[in-house]
């Protein structure tokens, strides 16, 4: 069995939905402390120039706080009228648009619940299977753990004989440590992906921005294939 663990972002870019599709359990990572400027309330749009960060208000937001313990602070319609504003030419945007509307507007009030909805509901836009849970739930954090040792220990409750992490994770952990416990460690890189982004973007193409963008631009079965171009080492 397949499995990967990642905080929950806000409408992340697509190679976290392609470490989504490639598992068969994917577990949101929300009992770990929350990082600021990271992007689990943030993300990138397009626009005409350069990109626009867009970020979510939270109350009381600390990296001293884990991320299930902080709210939002009230609801984030302006970012919705920007998406609105920016994309509303887009090729996919009747399409798009209430599914982002709907994420925005849900009555989550905790960070990491907001965020992971997004992710969910992108997945079955899309059709991905993947079972999702959150490390709160069944697996709660234990004072002292050391990264690595954790996410073993998930994998090893969860039957898991694959995990796969994000390619930033080869700073962190090694094949090794993995191997010893009989599981097989993967790192996902993303290929070079590009698409159209006309007719906001005429010139150029703006890659690594929110997986928003990449749904206004593509229809499901060209998402799908893009969701393919990756590499895993």
């Amino acid at each position: 069995m397949k499995l990967a663990i990642m905080q929950p972002y806000f409408f992340p870019y697509i190679g976290y939905y392609q470490l989504v599709n490639s598992v068969d359990q994917f577990i949101f990572y929300d009992d770990v402390n929350f990082i600021k400027r990271g992007w689990i309330n943030r993300t990138n749009i397009i626009t005409r120039e350069a990109r626009q960060l867009l970020s979510v208000s939270l109350s009381q937001s600390s990296q001293n706080k884990r991320i299930n313990e902080i709210k939002l602070k009230g609801q984030p319609e302006k970012i919705l009228r920007t998406i609105e504003f920016t994309y509303k030419k887009a090729p996919y945007f009747d399409d798009v648009f209430p599914l982002v509307q709907s994420c925005i507007l849900s009555d989550y009030e905790v960070v990491s619940e907001f965020a992971a909805n997004t992710i969910r509901s992108v997945s079955e836009y899309l059709g991905i299977k993947t079972d999702f849970s959150f490390s709160s739930e069944f697996h709660r954090s234990t004072a002292g753990y050391e990264k690595a040792r954790r996410l073993i220990d998930i994998c090893r409750k969860e039957n898991a004989d694959v995990y796969i992490n994000s390619i930033g994770g080869q700073a962190i952990y090694t094949k090794e440590e993995f191997e010893q416990e009989g599981i097989d460690l993967y790192f996902l890189k993303t290929k070079k992906i590009s698409y159209d982004q006309n007719p906001i973007r005429k010139e150029g193409f703006e890659a690594n921005l929110s997986m928003i963008d990449v749904l206004m631009f593509n229809g499901r079965d060209q998402v799908n294939k893009l969701l393919e171009e990756y590499e895993l080492i």
